[in-house]
């Protein structure tokens, strides 16, 4: 069945799926004029004005249409493979277009009527017909034209895969550099496509697959960098090959995994993306209690008891491990048999409702027992997910010293093999925790997308341990190699990063298991058409390469979770409509772009974005400086000081980051370190947001309290009304973030936006 691509609103069926924003966005406006050329359709008679608006919009709709079916032929024209399909596409989108334009013919209107109306030919079946035509014919343009978007993803990939085989045979350092600046440039094309169909997509599972295979290549990019280097200055060294060898195998792997995400090609290794969790287990057990208050026979008992053990069992991820306390283990055994009791109630009593003759629903009784039920089962979630996360955070703790990973390094730069051997056994003990950590993160992540972000973890840290061990050992044979010590530390630091990775998920499921939104949405501020444009025409856009995102992933990744710790911050605030409160989330939402921007993702494409995303920032963190002047006017002289030199700290952080971020530079490398610049600047920033937070909160309650006691609230308020308005660039909407290909096509489908208010 296609996806409608208006939602319920539409009556059309194209009979293709449509699997993308970009396609379904573009489609939208055209939905729109078609539904109501149809609903005019019903009414016979209409006014002079009314028959007219239906004939500019039929008119403009087959104007539309012509240009937009010239753009599908020239495509075919550059796509001999699509040529066919195509052009009989186009043919028949041209054919219903025309047909439109006929039947809002004004020539086949009647004007004789004595009300001075005019009555038109209502043929609703005419109409209905060559608007069934035309959307299917539009959408089979557009889905063809995005097989375009797929032929450049395989064949930028196909680049990539002859090159890193060249990588994986050099033998000399020179040829190896000249080799892999070519294979950069290619991995920059190809992670610029991927995150453009990342984000395009509509389907929320490939969109975690995808982002995890992006992921794993910006990570190997630069262990593949030192590892074949240091295989290439000690060649006999047998862990060298085995460090090298594990990168190129798992680049490889990731992109053949883009490419069935993107082919939707099924491999025999989809059956391990998700494996059964007990969050979707005990979704699937409620929803089948419940399904009985509205009928009885929805199911056999022996089949819920089933579904309940079924549950249960996979509760031995948890009681099973070496890991888990006593009292954990205990708690949820007890758990587990309270939900076991309260499902045999309830199977008693639904068969007791079963023999009577009179009943349809479910009684009282039997109600009671599916309410218990259901209770026992939220219970023993809440257990699980409370052991999981707790048995997360104490080993991000303990793990975030990184002892194991010192003494690794310690031990190999000194050649004590020996040392690195005993080493390597501790943090091959940590890698099997956080394994199993990830394992039972797994299990109550609460969303599909989550469930796979957990598998991603689990199998990066299964991988980089090995690796990190492999090239200790070689360092330990080669301990005055620099170029050895320098690949242990890159292998280290993906370790690092993991880390920080995995204390973001364990955030997004307790958001997700609170309630919360489990995504955030990126702040869209990108200049419009006309305005800001002064001081973005001089410089020239640019990308950052394979290597700059590799460089800078660790400042990204600081600055997410700063972001995060506002948002906790903000979270806290009774009042959410507070200026202090609405600005600090700006902040947060603009530096979560700008995070995503070192990644290769979200709406920040160029170095020009960030830089005018920045100054959007410095602007909005000035206006957070002028509410909280207008807060602390209200405290005591203590209090004040206090605030004070924070506020001039971060007062002077946004002028430096908006002076940065003005002034010009030239050049590949001085655009870098002003990239850098502006990310630690904004870092700096949010860190302070951090600290006032809390402390502005503390006193809003405590002044709060104060004047409650002394005043009505009527008089508290009075003089205080700080509302800034909401500026439009912060809620912009910006349609041509979906990075579909075919721009031109969406262009003259968009313009029938326009005539939706006539």
């Amino acid at each position: 069945m296609a996806s409608s691509p208006s939602g319920s609103n539409s009556n059309f069926d194209s009979g293709l799926e449509i699997k993308t924003r970009s396609v379904e966005q573009t489609l939208i406006p055209l939905v729109s004029q078609i539904t109501t050329l149809i609903n005019h359709k019903d009414k016979p008679k209409k006014s002079e004005r009314t028959l007219a608006a239906i004939h500019r919009v039929g008119q403009a709709v087959s104007v539309a249409v012509g240009r937009f079916v010239a753009v599908g032929e020239a495509i075919a024209v550059e796509n001999q493979e699509l040529k066919d399909e195509m052009g009989q596409a186009c043919f028949e989108a041209r054919r219903a277009g025309d047909a439109i334009a006929q039947l809002t013919d004004v020539g086949s209107a009647v004007p004789f009527q004595s009300d001075g109306r005019v009555t038109v030919f209502s043929d609703r079946t005419g109409m209905v017909k060559a608007a069934r035509l035309l959307l299917s014919s539009v959408t089979k343009v557009l889905v063809l034209a995005d097989r375009i978007v797929i032929k450049q993803i395989i064949t930028s990939r196909n680049k990539v895969l002859v090159t890193l085989d060249h990588l994986e045979r050099v033998s000399t350092f020179q040829e190896f550099v000249q080799i892999f600046s070519q294979f950069g440039n290619e991995m920059v094309e190809f992670a610029h496509l991927t995150g453009d169909r990342q984000n395009d997509l509509k389907d929320e599972k490939k969109k975690a697959r995808m982002a995890a295979a992006r992921a794993v290549l910006e990570k190997c990019t630069m262990m593949l960098l030192t590892a074949s280097k240091t295989c290439l200055r000690h060649p006999d060294c047998e862990s060298a090959r085995i460090n090298k060898d594990g990168v190129f195998h798992r680049m490889r792997c990731a992109l053949e995994q883009v490419i069935e995400i993107v082919t939707e090609a099924r491999s025999f290794g989809d059956s391990k993306i998700l494996p059964a969790s007990i969050y979707n287990g005990i979704k699937d057990f409620k929803s089948s209690v419940e399904s009985l208050r509205e009928n009885l026979y929805s199911m056999l008992p022996q089949n819920l008891s089933s579904q309940l053990e079924a549950l249960v069992e996979r509760t031995e991820d948890f009681t099973d491990s070496a890991y888990t306390s006593h009292e954990q283990r205990q708690a949820i055994l007890a758990l587990c048999q309270l939900v076991r009791q309260d499902t045999q109630q309830l199977v008693h009593a639904w068969v007791e409702a079963q023999q009577s003759a009179h009943a349809k629903e479910a009684p009282e009784d039997m109600e009671l027992s599916i309410l218990k039920t259901c209770q026992s089962t939220n219970d023993l979630r809440r257990e699980l997910h409370k052991v999981a996360v707790c048995r997360t955070s104490d080993l991000l703790k303990v793990h975030g010293e990184q002892l194991p990973l010192r003494a690794l390094k310690a031990s190999g730069a000194e050649g004590k093999l020996e040392a690195v051997t005993e080493y390597s056994r501790t943090l091959t003990e940590q890698k099997e925790q956080l394994v199993e950590a990830c394992r039972l993160l797994c299990h109550v992540s609460g969303t599909e997308p989550l469930e796979i972000t957990c598998i991603h973890a689990e199998e990066t840290f299964h991988v980089i341990g090995p690796q990190i061990i492999s090239a200790a050992q070689t360092l330990a044979l080669h301990p005055s190699s620099k170029i050895a010590k320098e690949n242990l530390e890159v292998f280290c630091e993906a370790w690092e990063s993991q880390l920080c990775d995995m204390a973001l998920l364990l955030r997004e499921i307790n958001d997700v298991f609170e309630g919360k939104r489990g995504d955030k949405r990126p702040y869209l501020s990108l200049p419009r058409p006309g305005k800001h444009t002064a001081n973005l025409k001089t410089p020239k856009a640019v990308k950052l390469d394979a290597e700059e995102q590799t460089s800078i992933a660790k400042l990204g990744l600081e600055l997410r979770l700063l972001s995060s710790d506002v948002d906790a911050e903000v979270e806290k605030w009774e009042e959410q409509e507070q200026d202090v409160v609405r600005q600090s989330q700006s902040l947060a939402s603009m530096a979560y772009s700008m995070y995503l921007f070192t990644r290769g993702e979200g709406l920040l494409k160029t170095t020009l974005d960030l830089f005018h995303q920045a100054e959007v920032l410095s602007e909005e963190g000035h206006q957070l400086c002028s509410s909280l002047h207008t807060f602390t006017a209200q405290l005591g002289d203590e209090d004040r000081s206090a605030l004070t030199t924070e506020m001039e700290k971060l007062g002077a952080f946004c002028q430096q980051l908006q002076m940065g971020a003005k002034t010009p530079v030239q050049g590949k490398s001085a655009t870098f370190q002003k990239v850098e610049s502006s990310i630690q600047t904004t870092k700096n920033i949010l860190a302070v947001v951090v600290s006032l937070l809390p402390f502005c909160n503390k006193l809003n309650r405590k002044y709060k309290s104060e004047r409650s006691s002394l005043s009505s609230p009527q008089e508290c308020r009075e003089g205080q009304d700080t509302s800034t308005p909401v500026k439009d660039e912060g809620t912009l909407n910006n349609k041509n973030s979906n990075g579909f290909g075919v721009k031109a096509l969406e262009q003259h489908m968009a313009g029938l936006n326009l005539l939706e208010s006539k």
